[in-house]
């Protein structure tokens, strides 16, 4: 390839980069393959999101979306009647408001719903392993909890444990004590928890007795 042909080949490269990219949402990437679909049926959605997205055509034809996909036409074919079944995409009519002309359209918001649902399946099995492991281990402190409270954690009180455990790295046992001391004042709600905690980590108190004897003290001055 002399230096001519290769200066036309890269113009036509740059030019082709040019178009734009396609947005993708990365949970598509990550949760498909647990989602029953295959990579046909993927790369069909992708597909139909460029259409849509790219080229602004929310129908294109069978033979358009075919045309650029590596499986046979029947393969295709079968695909989009899975997608359409399960109710990944659907086919909407519409009317254009100046010409009153009818026209249909692909639907991903299907699509969509399905990646919303699954993230939060996704989420609260991994809650569920974390709780299940801390229960292995004998310290329970979300059932402590759940216990004190009459009922079911949120994911967003289950995420404040975790984050009192892992990143603020306050003891499990002054955690309990906190809670106690809010059963105790009658505020049982995490945010009169957290505030106790934040107090005794500025009084530098990191052991229930330590808090404790702070209470006593905090209790015989009043």
């Amino acid at each position: 390839m002399n230096n001519k042909e290769f200066k036309r080949l890269e113009e036509g490269v740059l030019a082709a980069l040019q178009e734009g990219t396609l947005q993708v949402p990365h949970l598509f990437f990550k949760l498909y393959p647990g989602l029953n679909l295959n990579e046909t049926e993927a790369m069909l959605l992708l597909h139909l999101m460029s259409f849509i997205d790219r080229e602004k055509k929310d129908f294109p034809t069978i033979e358009e979306i075919q045309s650029r996909m590596a499986a046979p036409p029947e393969q295709v074919i079968k695909a989009l009647q899975k997608l359409l079944k399960e109710g990944w995409i659907t086919i909407d009519e519409e009317v254009d408001s100046l010409s009153g002309i009818q026209y249909e359209r692909y639907n991903l918001s299907g699509m969509y719903h399905k990646l919303a649902a699954a993230w939060a399946d996704f989420h609260k099995e991994e809650e569920r392993q974390k709780r299940l492991a801390v229960s292995k281990e004998g310290n329970d402190i979300f059932t402590i909890f759940e216990n004190e409270f009459a009922r079911p954690l949120t994911p967003m009180e289950l995420e404040t444990i975790s984050g009192w455990l892992d990143q603020d790295k306050y003891n499990k046992d002054l955690i309990l004590a906190a809670l106690k001391e809010a059963v105790f004042a009658g505020k049982v709600h995490f945010r009169y928890i957290d505030r106790i905690l934040l107090e005794w980590s500025r009084n530098r108190i990191f052991t229930p007795e330590q808090a404790k004897e702070h209470a006593q003290r905090f209790r015989g001055a009043r």
